[in-house]
């Protein structure tokens, strides 16, 4: 199943962006350090392409930290962008965004040239609780839920620098399907958008491949790693089920129950540092995504070529597919 969520709000978001970017020194783009790729907006890209970028990997304290040293290495090495890790709850840390956004754009600063910087990110990616640690009031509001923010906000940290808060904005077309489950996963995406068990089940289909005694210890179930990772993904989730009580009557598991369970444990850090994909792998999901839309997109101009036949009549109606 694809995943795909895209409110009316972030349609409004996507024309603010645009419009604000050209009064813009800097952008921040707030991203998941668990999920750093998934987390990062294609759109924003192209609309914020002609600013200095700094890509924030925050909750990096729930993240994998050989991991996130891979991740900040990777995007330091794109032109113009820099990155740092950063725990949004710790103030000191926090600041090191005022710092790098100086160093990015060295001839903003004092009254005459404030810094102008637009901080940008998916839904409940954190940027809320940044800005109050920022600012040290409570001046964003924040949530364990996607779309929390609605309209743009502008924050004042010192007389020369001006933070403008976007509401958190997906994009339109998720064309790598892992993408879309690992940001239901860390709570990115409505929970209308998708079926709980099945984002659980490719959850717990990578932790058992690559942190399978985080998830033994957890769910505290006797088994070694191994066995972890060699059960069936629908195997575990019953075994977890089991563990934590999630039963139906006559001995039956409730696997929606036990679904809820593993994303909860997942979101709130109970399994340890996990991250969901390296650079390498997000490369590879890219490419396979990129090849199957245009394999899509192709299969649609081909119907609608076939549709206007000869002198433009249209044959019988083919069911389009979702692109």
């Amino acid at each position: 199943m694809a995943i795909q969520w895209f409110p009316g709000h972030m349609h409004l978001t996507q024309k603010a962006i645009a419009e604000r970017v050209k009064d813009t020194d800097v952008v921040i783009e707030l991203l998941d350090a668990r999920l750093p790729a998934s987390s990062a907006n294609p759109m924003l890209s192209q609309l914020t392409s002609s600013r200095p970028t700094l890509k924030v990997l925050n909750k990096q304290d729930l993240a994998d930290p050989a991991r996130t040293a891979q991740w900040l290495a990777h995007f330091n090495a794109q032109p113009a962008t820099r990155a740092i890790g950063l725990d949004a709850s710790q103030s000191t840390p926090a600041q090191q965004l005022v710092k790098a956004c100086h160093e990015l754009a060295p001839n903003r600063g004092g009254l005459a040239k404030p810094m102008r910087v637009l901080i940008c990110g998916i839904p409940n990616v954190g940027k809320s609780t940044l800005i109050n640690t920022l600012t040290g009031s409570k001046k964003a509001k924040t949530g364990d839920e996607a779309g929390i923010t609605k309209l743009e906000q502008r924050i004042t940290l010192t007389d020369d620098f001006y933070l403008y808060d976007t509401p958190g904005m997906l994009w339109p077309r998720i064309i790598v399907a892992k993408s879309g489950y690992n940001l239901a996963a860390s709570g990115a995406i409505g929970r209308n958008a998708f079926d709980d068990e099945e984002v659980a089940l490719e959850l717990l289909a990578y932790l058992k491949t690559h942190y399978p005694a985080a998830v033994a210890t957890r769910f505290k179930l006797d088994m070694t790693a191994h066995d972890i990772a060699a059960m069936k993904d629908e195997d575990l989730l019953e075994a977890i089920a089991r563990k934590r009580g999630a039963i139906l009557g006559k001995g039956r598991v409730n696997l929606q129950k036990a679904s809820e369970i593993v994303m909860h444990e997942f979101r709130a850090g109970n399994f340890g540092r996990i991250t969901l994909e390296t650079p390498e792998e997000f490369a590879q999901w890219l490419a396979a995504g990129q090849q199957l839309d245009a394999e899509r997109q192709m299969k649609k101009a081909a119907r609608g070529n076939k549709r206007g036949g000869a002198g433009g009549a249209p044959e019988a109606d083919v069911p389009s597919e979702s692109s």
